[in-house]
């Protein structure tokens, strides 16, 4: 069985044109100009859609903000990343040896990213039916609350320092390097007492979660 069938059998889809899952596959660094960039524009949208028409037909007492959060734990980059661990999708992916070597079939971002991508290609090979079907084969744990999304970096950050007493974190941008094409930024997450972490990133947001991150493991001692 070709590594092909196997991802496509992992999302319950057998695709009439493999071009379109061979494109979904491609990270940017591969150096094609068919990347998969334009499909995870496609596939957020998607994934969006399906998603909030599950919950919206599953709990007619949920009102506008409950659906809100809970779509926003079912679609955010995290929750992409584990259900594309889940199926294996990083060795199927298409990246340059250098982003390869440094983890990146591993890497949260590029499997967030594949994921919506392929959720577009499902989406274009059969239609909003299919797109429906691996959606709802994939996320089935969650949507019927079986598992809880996990939670990004601010969120873990924020609920553990007031949960405890500490305040609220604050977000200051120490840095901005690099050209205009490909900045880098370095972002402190700050606590009211001092305590803070430092992150970098190609955005503000991947700083934040970044330092976050860093933050939330000193104040629980975790290296």
């Amino acid at each position: 069985m070709s590594a092909n069938d196997l991802l496509s059998r992992a999302l319950g889809h057998q695709f009439a044109d493999p071009v379109l899952l061979q494109r979904a596959l491609t990270h940017k660094s591969a150096g094609t100009e068919n990347s998969n960039e334009r499909l995870e524009f496609l596939g957020d949208r998607v994934l969006g859609m399906v998603v909030a028409e599950t919950l919206y037909a599953a709990h007619p007492g949920w009102d506008e903000g409950t659906l809100a959060v809970r779509l926003n734990g079912l679609v955010r980059r995290e929750t992409l990343a584990q259900i594309a661990g889940d199926i294996d999708l990083g060795r199927h992916l298409r990246l340059a040896k250098g982003e390869e070597e440094q983890g990146g079939r591993a890497k949260p971002a590029i499997l967030a990213d594949a994921m919506e991508a392929v959720i577009a290609a499902v989406y274009l090979d059969g239609g909003l039916a299919a797109a429906r079907g691996v959606v709802g084969r994939l996320w089935v744990d969650y949507l019927a609350n079986r598992l809880t999304p996990p939670k990004d970096a601010k969120t873990a950050l924020q609920e553990w320092a007031v949960g405890r007493g500490l305040g609220q974190p604050r977000y200051e941008l120490v840095t901005r390097s690099g050209p205009d094409h490909a900045p880098i930024f370095a972002v402190a997450a700050v606590l009211p007492a001092g305590e803070r972490g430092e992150g970098r990133g190609p955005s503000k947001r991947v700083a934040e979660q970044e330092a976050a991150q860093r933050l939330l493991d000193a104040l629980k001692g975790e290296p």
